[in-house]
């Protein structure tokens, strides 16, 4: 693992607030792959993993889709694993895609063999196999922000399940101990305790209708986790990563608008009862404004 004392150095601050880049967050990743050490350019490259993941379900709904160019797996290299794996062949050697797209797929490609029923939705699992390659980078920092995400977003799924009488356990993704808490406690906290800080924090943030400002909250809470846990950390890795997260958000923050709240509300309900009117209606109430 490398110290970037110059890279850090010369970086432009820069704050949630900010409505304008120094540079893309495509353009950032460029210029750090002739920086880092391998081994940590593969770290980061994790978080990029998030961009080929949405391609690839772009690509199973919509097969001639055009793929976000924030990701680097080709569709060429989606379609030479899918086919392979269709016809039961050995999926090609690339080490390019993780294994866990393997692991994916196959369960995709079983599951329209038989009866179609998916249960979970499938970005869901997506979700899931994501983290758990993600936490076992073998970085304790990013290992921590990975299980972070995944139990904020477990816990705002616990929280709509039970607001609208849900089976949990048909919805939380992942198998660490957050999520096996809010799969079976009845507890107010899920049973959570000491287990996640900032439970208390993200229920209040659940309670928000604005689902625009909801998500502000939420990465409000993201930005002040990642500065506690970079504080002594300054030229290492963990500070380069913390930095793509910025960016990231500040950059999807430039070009979200209403819109993006509708956006947001179907990733947080999801497949949870298709079509069901109290929910689209709250929903409808909570953003004619």
């Amino acid at each position: 693992m490398g110290k970037y004392y110059y890279l850090i150095a010369g970086l432009p601050n820069i704050s949630l607030d900010d409505s304008k880049l120094p540079f893309t967050l495509s353009e950032f990743r460029q210029e750090l792959n002739g920086m880092l050490t391998e081994a940590d350019r593969k770290l980061v490259d994790l978080f990029f993993l998030k961009f080929d993941n949405r391609n690839l379900l772009e690509r199973l709904r919509v097969p001639d889709a055009g793929p976000d160019a924030r990701g680097s797996i080709t569709y060429d290299e989606f379609n030479d694993l899918f086919n392979a794996l269709k016809e039961q062949e050995k999926p090609p050697v690339n080490k390019h895609i993780p294994a866990y797209f393997n692991t994916f797929l196959s369960a995709r490609l079983t599951s329209e063999e038989h009866d179609g029923k998916e249960g979970i939705p499938w970005e869901d699992r997506l979700s899931a196999l994501y983290y758990a390659y993600a936490m076992g980078c073998g970085n304790g920092f990013i290992a921590a922000w990975f299980e972070l995400n995944l139990d904020i977003n477990n816990l705002f799924t616990a929280i709509t399940c039970r607001k609208y009488g849900l089976e949990r356990a048909d919805y939380i993704v992942g198998d660490n101990e957050t999520a096996r808490a809010l799969r079976t406690s009845n507890a107010r906290d899920f049973g959570l305790g000491d287990l996640m800080p900032y439970q208390a924090a993200v229920q209040r943030i659940s309670e928000e209708s604005d689902l625009l400002v909801r998500e502000r909250k939420t990465d409000q809470l993201k930005w002040e986790w990642l500065e506690e846990h970079t504080f002594f950390k300054t030229f290492d890795i963990e500070n380069v990563f913390t930095y793509v997260l910025r960016l990231e958000m500040i950059e999807r923050w430039a070009s979200l608008d209403k819109r993006g709240g509708e956006r947001i509300f179907r990733e947080l309900v999801g497949a949870m009862k298709r079509g069901s009117g109290s929910v689209l209606e709250e929903f409808k109430r909570n953003n004619n404004k």
